[in-house]
């Protein structure tokens, strides 16, 4: 089937990237923004652009929303629930990754950046299916 591109996003899911960074018992969580979701916690993350890898995003996402540097460990899991994310069919690539440099703050669309416990985490309303990506990647 060929694929008109101008309807890209219209007829055919977006992707996106979420990262699950862990230190010393710790979860990376931004506080989103903007809508949906707005003010809930949630991966660092976000929409991968035309001619940019996979991973490359999730370097790129991870910087603007938390000021870190990290390297992709492994791969975790494929989201494609159509329901998601309220926005439209959205599918998620999430990685576990290393922190290898920069400084914990806010930028971009997060409000807030923090590390959170694991214990906190597990009690935490997080943002769209977050929770299953933490739990599926084995960190609560």
């Amino acid at each position: 089937m060929v694929v008109n591109v101008s309807m890209v996003g219209e007829r055919s899911p977006l992707i996106a990237v979420d990262a699950i960074i862990v230190k010393d018992d710790c979860v990376v969580l931004i506080q989103r923004k903007n809508s949906p979701f707005k003010d809930h916690y949630a991966l660092p993350g976000g929409f991968v652009e035309v001619g940019e890898f996979v991973e490359e995003a999730l370097v790129r996402e991870v910087k603007e929303e938390t000021g870190l540097d990290v390297q992709v460990e492994r791969f975790s899991g494929i989201y494609d629930d159509p329901k998601r994310d309220p926005r439209g069919h959205i599918i998620s690539l999430a990685y576990v990754c290393r922190i290898v440099g920069g400084e914990l703050r806010a930028g971009t669309d997060a409000k807030d950046v923090r590390c959170f416990p694991i214990k906190e985490v597990e009690k935490m309303e997080l943002a769209f299916d977050h929770a299953k990506i933490l739990r599926d990647a084995g960190v609560i």
